[in-house]
């Protein structure tokens, strides 16, 4: 047994404890129900009332704002708000859309793309409002870089809660979200975007019979160079390489699945009406309802990170006047992610007819069997989108496990340099080795995030609906 099969089989039954534990399912009316998908979606649900649905009745302001109508280079921020929505999409628009999206379909059917952007919908509210809490509790907390900003759920829920007389539940909160981000971000970003980056390029290049084949480390080490390049300059840098690379994937990407669309124009009317009757299907009965439902939302949720906090970390380093500016931009994040690009695969897939002869093929295999209706090279403009999402996601997770850290362990240098090295070396790790237990523990961690996190948002509730009203009569935003 080789070293990376000992090291996963070893971490398999931690991986599994903690599976079990973050994905506790309950039986609901003859379906195995997640309780932390309960949990985002009663926070997508409650913060879309209690704010009114400035999801809808501000998301043409929120445009405004990302697009940096509003900016001004005086404000406090290293980056604009164009840079932090895509440095922040950067992190969301990932294998996901392509794999995830894919699983969802085959598992829950067409109904599940429904429930899919009714979530997405929903999550801006969510996302509004951690971003929101993220820029009103940041701070320069670097003595070796003053000009450098600092949030996100670790400082919101320290020093909210220290405001109401829970300095010590604050701090433990903080560290709890802190140490779940970093360890997410090394296996569900450095080693699992690595490892699959170079599955696909084994894939294009030959297979078993290709060059890269047993040649991972090699990937790995020019991987772990091109995500060096932009990380080390931090936030300034990750956004300007961000604002450079997600439109264009992004329209890559779309315009693919439009191409596979048009191709089966015909289909486009049965593919929507299976959409919707889907939804509310009781075909496979009551039970079958609601697995179609939780798949849906599943899929929303993990996909745009609505909940985790993660985005409120890099919303924190922009420009902004009011709090709520960046959360009316940061509403844009879901809507692209999850309305726009998670709709475009399952369109994709469903009228493109390869949903019903599958054969089994589950995530990017039936991305790419969809796209090769179209014609047998098209799967390499696939391959091209997943290098370039996964590529985006690795940039953006370094900073997140930075900012983490810096949180933990002092705004300086030297832990932001320990941080970075130790990420790249993951990065070569994961393109050479299977390690899908450590990468399971570890995204079982990422999604703990979202328990503190949510949690510190009902609690602050209040703060965000009176920011929210403050900046209506001060600016009084076009709807």
């Amino acid at each position: 047994m080789s070293i990376d099969q000992q090291i996963d089989q070893f971490f398999a039954p931690i991986a599994k404890v903690i599976f079990d534990v973050v994905l506790y399912s309950v039986p609901i009316m003859g379906a195995d129900v997640k309780l932390l998908l309960i949990w985002f979606i009663a926070a997508a649900l409650f913060f879309s009332f209690y704010l009114g649905f400035v999801n809808f009745r501000y998301f043409g302001h929120g445009v405004k704002v990302a697009l940096g109508r509003y900016d001004d280079p005086n404000d406090d921020g290293e980056i604009s708000s164009f840079q932090a929505m895509m440095a922040s999409l950067s992190g969301t628009v990932g294998l996901g859309n392509i794999a995830g999206v894919a699983v969802a379909v085959s598992l829950g059917g067409p109904g599940a793309t429904f429930w899919m952007i009714v979530m997405g919908l929903l999550g801006m509210s969510t996302k509004f409002a951690e971003v929101t809490l993220g820029v009103k509790y940041r701070r320069h907390a670097s003595p070796e870089h003053p000009e450098a900003l600092s949030g996100g759920p670790m400082y919101y829920l320290q020093e909210g809660l220290a405001t109401r007389g829970w300095p010590k539940a604050g701090r433990i909160l903080g560290i709890f979200f802190a140490l779940s981000c970093i360890l997410g971000s090394f296996g569900g970003a450095s080693l699992f975007q690595s490892n699959q980056l170079f599955q696909q390029a084994v894939n294009v290049t030959g297979g078993e019979e290709g060059f890269l084949s047993g040649n991972g480390w090699i990937f790995g080490l020019g991987l772990a160079f091109l995500t060096g390049l932009v990380i080390i300059g931090g936030i300034k840098s990750i956004a300007r390489v961000a604002a450079t690379i997600v439109p264009v994937m992004a329209i890559l990407y779309i315009l693919c699945a439009i191409t596979i669309i048009g191709m089966n124009v015909e289909m486009l009317p049965a593919g929507i009406a299976a959409i919707f009757t889907g939804a509310f299907s009781m075909e496979a009965g009551i039970g079958g309802l609601i697995g179609g439902i939780m798949v849906g939302v599943q899929r929303a949720s993990f996909s745009n990170e609505s909940g985790l906090g993660t985005a409120a970390i890099v919303y924190s380093a922009a420009r902004a006047k009011h709090p709520i500016m960046q959360g009316m931009a940061s509403m844009l994040g879901p809507f692209v992610d999850t309305v726009l690009v998670c709709t475009m695969t399952a369109l994709a897939i469903i009228i493109s007819g390869v949903l019903d002869g599958s054969d089994g093929l589950q995530g990017v295999e039936l991305t790419s069997s969809a796209f090769a209706t179209v014609h047998p090279y098209f799967p390499y403009f696939l391959t091209f989108a997943v290098f370039l999402f996964a590529y985006s996601t690795l940039i953006t997770f370094a900073y997140y496990a930075e900012k983490c850290a810096a949180y933990l362990f002092g705004e300086r240098d030297s832990v932001a340099l320990a941080i970075k090295l130790v990420y790249l070396a993951l990065v070569v790790v994961g393109a050479s080795t299977s390690l899908s237990s450590i990468i399971d523990m570890t995204d079982g961690l990422f999604l703990l995030m979202a328990v503190p996190n949510i949690l510190g948002m009902y609690i602050f509730a209040p703060e965000i609906k009176a920011l929210l009203k403050d900046y209506i009569s001060l600016h009084k935003p076009s709807k």
